[in-house]
Formats: C-alpha cells, sequence, structure tokens
C-alpha cells in the first residue's frame, strides 16, 4: 500500500487536503471523491519528497513552456468555454478542473491543469495566467487582473472573447485575400519551370538539328532554359541561402523597422497594414480602459500587441510625452504617424470624456477601412498577377513561334 497526499475542493468550494493509502494512484482518486472530495492534485508521497536537481528543472521548465503554448484559436475556445462555465454559475476552480479533466490531447489540457493548481494553492487568476507568458499576453493578464477587481470576471472573459473573435476575423480576411492571387502565381510560375525544363529543350535540339540564326528572344530563352536545367540545383541553394540570410536579417530589430517601414509606403499593401494597425491600436486601447487599466499602463500593454513596428516605436514615444495621464491625442499628433482624424477624433473624446466611445467609433471607423483595402488589394492584385503570369508565358511561346517563323521563311515554306 502506497501513501498518496492530496488536494482538492469538497462540495462547498472549500480547500481540502489530506494522505490516503491506496494501491494505486486510480484507487486514491475512487477513494478520494468516495469521501466526497472533487480531486485536484494527487502524488504518492515517496515521489512527491524526491528531489529534483536545478538542472533537470530548467529542462522541465523549457518542456512545459513548449508544450504549453496555445494558438489565438485555442486561447479563443478556452477562454468562452472558461466565460460559459462561469457564466452558469460553476466556480472558478471547478471550471478549470472540468476543463482540464476532457482529456482532448491538445496543449490546453495542460495549461487548464496548471492553472487549475494554481488557484487551488491560493494564487489568483491572474497571477497564474502570468505564468504562461508565451500563451496569455500582457493584454488578457491586466483585463483579468481589473476584471478581478471589479468583480466582472465573467464579463472580462466575454469581452476577451471578442476581442480575440475580432483578431481572428481579421487575419482570416487577409489569408483568404491572398490565397486566389498565391495561387494564380503558383501556378503560373510552375507552368513556365514545366516549359522551361521539358518544352524549350526539345525545341532547341530541332533548332539545333536546322542550323539557321535564331532571333535574340530565342537564344536569350535557349540559354535560360540551359541554365535551369543544368544548374537548377545551385539556384535552389543560391535561393535557400538568400532566404535565410533575409529571415536572419528581418529578426534583428533593424531589419524589423525597415521592412514595417517599406509596408507603410507601399501602394496597395500600406492601406491594408496602415488600417490592420490602427483598428487594433484603438479597439485594444478601448478595452483596456474600459476594464480600469490606467491609460499610461494601457499604452504600455498596446504598444506591445501592435504588430508593425514603426507604429509600435510611436505608440512608445507617445507614452513618454503623456504628461497627465488623461490627454493622449496631443502626444499622439506629435509623431505625425497617426492620422489627424484619429487623432481629433480621439481629442473629441478627451472633450467630452468619453475617451472609450471614441476609441470604439475608431475602431470600427478603421475596421470598415482595412474592408475596403482588402477588396481594393484583391481587385488590383489579381489583374496584375494574371498580366505577369501571361507576360511570361507569353514570352516563351512568342520565342519559339518567331524561331519557326524564322526557319520557315529562310526555307522558302
Amino acid at each position: 500500500m502506497a501513501v498518496f497526499k492530496y488536494t482538492g475542493r469538497s462540495r462547498s468550494g472549500e480547500k481540502v487536503e489530506g494522505e490516503i493509502e491506496a494501491q494505486d494512484r486510480r484507487s486514491a482518486l475512487v477513494m478520494i471523491e468516495q469521501r466526497g472530495h472533487l480531486p485536484v492534485a494527487v502524488t504518492e508521497k515517496s515521489a512527491a519528497a524526491t528531489d529534483i536537481s536545478k538542472e533537470q528543472r530548467k529542462r522541465f521548465k523549457l518542456v512545459r513552456r513548449r508544450k504549453n503554448h496555445l494558438s489565438v484559436r485555442d486561447v479563443l475556445t478556452f477562454t468562452t468555454e472558461l466565460s460559459d462555465l462561469l457564466a452558469s454559475g460553476m466556480t472558478l476552480g471547478n471550471a478549470l478542473n472540468s476543463l482540464a479533466r476532457r482529456k482532448t490531447g491538445k496543449a490546453v489540457d495542460d495549461v487548464s491543469a496548471g492553472l487549475r493548481d494554481e488557484i487551488v494553492r491560493g494564487a489568483s487568476l491572474s497571477e497564474a495566467l502570468a505564468r504562461y507568458p508565451d500563451t496569455f499576453p500582457a493584454l488578457y493578464v491586466s483585463m483579468i487582473k481589473a476584471g478581478e477587481a471589479g468583480g466582472a470576471l465573467p464579463v472580462v472573459l466575454r469581452r476577451l472573447v471578442d476581442h480575440y473573435e475580432r483578431i481572428l476575423d481579421t487575419r482570416e480576411k487577409i489569408v483568404m485575400a491572398l490565397v486566389y492571387p498565391l495561387i494564380v502565381l503558383v501556378m503560373g510560375m510552375g507552368t513556365m519551370i514545366f516549359s522551361m525544363v521539358f518544352v524549350v529543350p526539345k525545341f532547341e535540339n530541332v533548332f539545333a538539328a536546322l542550323g539557321e540564326s535564331l532571333p535574340l528572344s530565342t537564344r536569350m530563352l535557349m540559354a535560360m532554359s540551359r541554365g535551369l536545367t543544368h544548374y537548377g540545383w545551385a539556384i535552389l541553394v543560391v535561393i535557400g541561402v538568400l532566404v535565410v540570410l533575409i529571415q536572419r536579417v528581418m529578426q534583428t530589430e533593424h531589419g524589423k523597422l525597415w521592412w514595417h517601414d517599406m509596408q507603410l509606403r507601399l501602394p496597395l499593401i500600406r492601406g491594408v497594414v496602415a488600417s490592420d494597425a490602427f483598428a487594433n491600436f484603438a479597439r485594444t486601447l478601448e478595452t483596456l480602459l474600459v476594464n480600469g487599466v490606467h491609460v499610461i499602463s494601457a499604452l504600455g500593454i498596446v504598444e506591445r500587441t501592435v504588430t508593425n513596428k514603426v507604429i509600435a516605436r510611436e505608440v512608445h514615444k507617445a507614452r513618454e510625452r503623456v504628461t497627465d495621464g488623461a490627454t493622449i491625442s496631443r502626444p499622439m499628433a506629435a509623431g505625425k504617424i497617426f492620422p489627424q482624424l484619429m487623432t481629433d477624433m480621439l481629442a473629441v473624446g478627451e472633450e467630452t470624456g468619453d475617451v472609450a466611445g471614441a476609441l470604439a467609433h475608431i475602431a470600427r471607423r478603421y475596421e470598415n477601412e482595412l474592408n475596403r483595402n482588402l477588396k481594393i488589394f484583391t481587385t488590383a492584385l489579381e489583374p496584375i498577377l494574371i498580366v505577369l503570369v501571361a507576360i511570361m508565358v507569353g514570352f516563351v511561346a512568342v520565342s519559339i513561334m518567331m524561331a519557326v517563323f524564322s526557319l520557315t521563311s529562310g526555307l522558302g515554306v
């Protein structure tokens, strides 16, 4: 018989601890439930006393961090389910225990179990969430903390659900806008490579047998075909090396700033990037202010949530310019990054005492503008790519036809 230490909750929700003798862990769980307790953590006493070295603990933390990382969609699912359980009247500990015992095989099971254990040890939900920084960002933790202080945790969770739904909706719109153009580009490049590797060499053998001089465009086509056929592997290696180098450069702070600045300057792209960033900025700041987060702290959180580094840097400068802790429209306007219409609307909200309402109106405006810019982007990109593919394929066809006409005219046919 082994001795197991357990921590759990009574039927009234109170924390209970104790020891129990059982043959194995499964038997211990059954016996604890028979006592009328909800088991939360059950460990064998001898195993609990085992000392783990510092190096092992470090490894365990690294593995746990990788294992417990959730995607945005998983966070949305977790938040929705937790909100629904709390709204139904279930206590926080029981709700997390219910999520942890579902055994879906996903990382959300481990995260739910970890949060449940932290709650049982006496931590607040915001403190427990802060131990998973890779999954729950500062925005999430700050809103939960404000909800705990105001006793409105289910309301805050519902607002977080709305926030993550908007993020996923925006991402899906951008992805869907790029699907068709990418298909056209990939098919066009595939057709071009197939022609250069399998079709053009056959014509080259025919033209060489006839021994006539070929037009310049045909000679260029033959040279490109020979280069792709004989040195295709080298071209792939060079492209791979360039991709790796570009990725490494883009991972540096200077590279990110340069690329994000280019995104705000390139035609078609700048409208999508800017409207998405401004909508995200306004919606996130509005959500934080509504939940009682101070404006200085809210700007610090927004700075970390804005994906464009140029705009994030401007948010940081605006935060440093704020002096009275309330007026943010003038500090934002000083940087010349935020549109004047946006700062003017925010200034009106400050004058009327409804900054959150002004931010909500700004967010709706730029969300609508994002939808329009996405339509413009896809409408313009599709014909551009079609023309580009037509030029590539047409160059192959025209070069071969010109050679055929040149040879047939030389033969007097």
